[in-house]
């Protein structure tokens, strides 16, 4: 089974929220349907990044390290220069953000 972190883009407000799941096209339709609680004001979203893990620890860990300070500033960098690229669907694009090394 494969594990994703993934960036939506609200339409509404401009904003992205980061988040982790293990399908991805099912939690973007719930986040675009209102089902999501911290999301649903701010719809409809669009999919502007992720990234494919094979464990859920190992997307777990970057989601936290993407919603720290460090791993926004990073994000937000990556987003300001590749977004254009992603957001078209030329997923060739994507690329895993550099983070520290998990402790297993």
């Amino acid at each position: 089974m494969k594990f994703y972190v993934y960036v939506i883009l609200s339409k509404k407000n401009k904003r992205f929220y980061i988040g982790s799941t293990n399908n991805l096209t099912r939690r973007i339709a719930e986040h675009n349907k209102g089902q999501t609680k911290s999301t649903r004001y701010t719809r409809p979203f669009e999919l502007i990044y992720y990234e494919e893990y094979n464990t859920r620890a190992d997307a777990i860990y970057q989601e936290k390290f993407l919603k720290s300070g460090q791993g926004r500033a990073s994000l937000k960098k990556y987003l300001k220069n590749g977004v254009r690229a992603v957001a078209k669907g030329d997923r060739s694009e994507v690329r895993v953000l550099p983070c520290p090394q998990r402790n297993k």
